[in-house]
């Protein structure tokens, strides 16, 4: 479920602060924000200090607007990257948001912060090739950039747990994204 590159996580210190830099997936979209990973996380974790900057509707062009002054009000020991999903599911050339997710990582890291990619897959329905070089957009940004990867954000959810628009994890699913998500942590 998750993989780690070269550069694997070293212990990040007494300071921990999490910066969730996402879109709807992690800002809790259709379910009471409480109830969304990021602040199960943070329950979860109380030995750490999640901010979540996440915003319903962000594309990874998006994040790039918002990103430094996040890393500046923040100071993150560590950013979850997830974004690229909106980006896909607009049809946007994969080598554009292989290029934007590129420099929210680079930024990330030049603001001294570790990073952990979080996957994401599209739907079959927008084609076989666009769907793979999508899927394979995160492996290999991680390798190239030497970050923490979860390869899929959304891993073992049964589709029951969707919400009505089969792309947002309702409550019950919220629980299986920390794991997912908790291996890539100190």
């Amino acid at each position: 479920m998750l993989l780690l590159l070269a550069a694997c996580l070293p212990t990040l210190g007494t300071a921990q602060t999490i910066l969730v830099f996402g879109d709807s997936l992690s800002a809790a979209y259709g379910i009471p924000r409480e109830q969304g990973w990021v602040a199960l996380l943070q329950r979860a974790r109380p030995d750490l200090k999640v901010v979540n900057a996440s915003i319903s509707g962000e594309t990874a062009a998006g994040g790039l607007r918002r990103l430094d002054a996040a890393l500046r009000q923040h100071r993150p020991d560590l950013v979850l990257l997830e974004l690229g999903a909106n980006d896909g599911l607009r049809g946007r050339p994969v080598p554009d948001i292989e290029h934007d997710l590129a420099e929210l990582i680079r930024r990330s890291q030049h603001a001294q912060a570790r990073v952990v990619l979080l996957g994401m897959q599209l739907p079959p329905n927008y084609g076989a090739d666009y769907t793979r070089d999508f899927r394979a957009l995160y492996p290999k940004l991680a390798q190239r950039y030497r970050t923490a990867l979860v390869p899929f954000l959304l891993a073992h959810i049964p589709p029951e747990q969707f919400q009505a628009d089969d792309l947002h994890p309702g409550v019950a699913a919220q629980a299986q994204i920390v794991r997912n998500v908790s291996p890539a942590l100190p």
